[in-house]
């Protein structure tokens, strides 16, 4: 089930997450989960951090939204874009996440998470 954001209180996953090699999996997952079922409330997805993370893994926003749509679970996800892409892929978009953005994870965790 997609994840219901409209509370204003829950909150996609944080972007630091791993799930495998691959951050930003679990939140943008979240987000293309919540706004296929129309709960996602004020966020964005596609988002420019989606973009910039799905251009370094070597996907689209289409691709991702298909397998989304095919694959239900966490597990499932993280087996096709594993299926696609390789380490570099995961190394690049971490770096580029942690590098450049990482203003941007920061100011999520205060955000969502009350992380000062």
């Amino acid at each position: 089930m997609a994840t219901d954001f409209r509370d204003g209180k829950t909150f996609p996953r944080p972007g630091r997450l791993k799930l495998g090699p691959y951050m930003w999996l679990a939140r943008v997952a979240d987000k293309g989960r919540a706004a296929a079922a129309g709960t996602i409330f004020d966020y964005i997805y596609p988002c420019p951090m989606d973009l910039g993370v799905f251009e370094r893994w070597g996907v689209t926003p289409a691709e991702f939204d298909a397998a989304l749509a095919r694959h239900a679970d966490d597990d499932a996800l993280l087996a096709w874009l594993s299926a696609r892409t390789d380490a570099s892929h995961a190394e690049a978009a971490n770096a580029w996440l942690t590098g450049e953005k990482s203003e941007n994870l920061d100011r999520q965790d205060r955000e969502e998470l009350g992380v000062a």
